[in-house]
């Protein structure tokens, strides 16, 4: 059996819902980062990176979202999550993943985590004050030029959506009015319908984003 490791309202939520989505066999383990339990020895023996997601496999142990979710979508070609048969769709699909963790998710932590980069405070006051212009120019990147629709890919739901679903639930706490963005609030409300959505929040204990 699967078994996840994440903190709620963390990115890990997108391979939580992979899992859900196909139908895997999996547990879950919550880490509690208030605790700092993402840092003790216990956990540094599964992830010495010290963040989630991790998850265990019969082969081993992977990290990184984009990662997880592609061997999801692979372990479980049934569900459909992703183009497996197309070479410059699953790229496609790949591309727009390695966007979010690469530089979407390294804007929101801007906010939080700016200690990652730097120690002093005044730096770290304006990169969090950038964070509501950095998110909200890559979003509207993705809403006009990189999103087809009705899903990331179009037509068919994949695990980009679910990646795309977690970073958008954190749209309001970096500062962005959603009316601005209608394409990704209409998006995250669809994927926040699916069955396996709501589990996986339930789960989790994570409230739904707003409609």
């Amino acid at each position: 059996m699967l078994k996840l490791f994440y903190s709620p309202n963390s990115c890990a939520l997108a391979s939580h819902i992979a899992l859900a989505e196909a139908g895997a066999p999996y547990e879950t383990v919550r880490l509690d980062f208030a605790r700092n339990e993402q840092r003790q020895p216990e956990y540094l023996a599964v992830n010495p990176k010290g963040r989630v997601p991790a998850l265990i496999t019969e082969h081993g142990i992977l990290t990184e979202s984009p990662a997880i979710l592609v061997y999801i979508a692979q372990c479980f070609p049934q569900a459909g999550l992703a183009p497996l048969d197309d070479p410059f769709a699953f790229a496609q699909l790949q591309s727009f993943n390695s966007y979010l963790c690469s530089t979407v998710h390294v804007a929101h932590a801007h906010r939080m985590r700016g200690y990652r980069w730097v120690d002093d405070e005044a730096a770290l006051a304006a990169m969090k004050r950038k964070v509501p212009q950095t998110v909200g120019e890559a979003f509207r990147l993705i809403e006009q030029k990189m999103f087809k629709g009705p899903w990331v890919l179009g037509e068919r739901y994949s695990i980009a959506d679910p990646y795309l679903f977690t970073m958008a639930t954190w749209l309001e706490g970096d500062g962005i009015d959603m009316a601005t963005l209608p394409v990704i609030r209409e998006h995250r409300n669809r994927v926040a319908a699916r069955p396996a959505v709501r589990k996986a929040l339930a789960q989790q204990g994570v409230t739904p984003p707003p409609a």
